[in-house]
């Protein structure tokens, strides 16, 4: 009996990491990927009165449907919370994390999840309501900062307001998710947030009185967002990882949906064009896609700078900057692996 059950074990792990060295394959048989998005966030993640969903993230989901299954719409949005999102991603409930979620050593390391790369360079900041009159956190008095729960922003907030003293000055009220706190904020139960500074700019927006609310200029924190997968597969993690960086190159190398068709048709390409594109070498078939499958890419969903402006840019409601997540040779931080 004994045997058996051990027998039985060893068959059980065996299968589970066949399956799970495999999901790539699984993607394509069962015709969509499914992607783990944030259940509402204006410019990262929102579905709009016909059921579609846009946002910054949404558009690198759109992009992995394009690298596998050449068209963006081979996806079906999984939201998720704050609190549940890591789980969903390990207990196979989605294939791929793209929810603004904060790479750390804890999540990385012992999660059982494994982040393939960051989209969004960010940073911890606060809002406040113009009442409590201050133009620094380290000056805040008497507030409630609604927070979500299980976010790195939380604990993040908790070590400032304890390296800083200022226990007896700030209160904490734990939510749910990011439409309590516009609530809550709206009810007056709390007059500021503390959050990654791109999510306080959607946050304003949803505010009824968004003009009360001022975001200080403190940064507390280093937030690199990015995709996240579950560990132990390679090629699935590669794939996110690589159709990401083929974004952020293709703007470096000055490709975007505009021109890109001109110059593959042309043979102009060369060097780490080409291979982009896929006239050269074999980066694609490594990958287990079609040789063009960046290239497709590009001309469909765009190059990073692209999606960046007409989602949370300039092109955007958001009108965020793009600071850090300008390209390494244009002020930013940003840049690809080579190709």
């Amino acid at each position: 009996m004994k045997a058996a059950v051990l027998w039985a074990l060893l068959l059980s792990v065996a299968t589970h990491t066949y399956a799970n060295n495999n999901i790539l394959s699984e993607i394509k048989d069962r015709g969509y990927i499914r992607c783990g998005v944030n259940n509402s966030l204006l410019g990262f993640a929102t579905k709009d009165g016909q059921g579609n969903w846009n946002g910054f993230d949404v558009e690198f989901c759109r992009a992995l449907s394009v690298a596998v299954f050449n068209s963006p719409d081979n996806i079906r949005y999984v939201p998720v919370t704050a609190k549940e999102r890591f789980s969903a991603l390990k207990y196979n409930q989605i294939d791929v994390l793209y929810r603004n979620s904060t790479m750390t050593a804890t999540r990385d390391i012992s999660l059982g999840i494994q982040f393939a790369g960051v989209n969004y360079y960010d940073g911890q900041g606060f809002m406040v309501h113009k009442d409590k009159t201050v133009s620094s956190a380290y000056k805040i008095q008497d507030t409630t900062f609604c927070m979500t729960d299980g976010t790195s922003n939380l604990q993040n907030l908790r070590d400032f307001i304890e390296v800083n003293n200022l226990q007896d000055r700030i209160k904490i009220l734990k939510l749910k998710s990011p439409q309590e706190m516009v609530e809550n904020l709206n009810s007056g139960n709390c007059n500021a947030t503390s959050s990654d500074q791109s999510q306080l700019y959607s946050l304003r927006t949803s505010l009824r009185n968004s003009k009360d609310y001022l975001i200080l200029p403190e940064i507390i924190s280093k937030e690199p967002l990015g995709p996240a997968v579950r560990r132990g597969d390679n090629n699935w993690f590669s794939v996110v990882r690589w159709t990401l960086n083929a974004m952020i190159e293709a703007e470096f190398l000055g490709l975007d949906s505009k021109n890109i068709t001109a110059i593959k048709d042309s043979g102009s390409a060369s060097g780490a064009a080409a291979r982009l594109i896929g006239s050269k070498g074999n980066i694609g078939q490594s990958l287990g896609l079609e040789s063009n499958w960046a290239y497709n890419v590009i001309s469909k969903i765009g190059n990073y700078g692209e999606v960046f402006e007409r989602t949370i840019g300039s092109q955007s409601e958001l009108g965020i900057a793009r600071g850090l997540n300008a390209q390494w040779n244009d002020g930013g931080i940003l840049y690809s692996s080579p190709f």
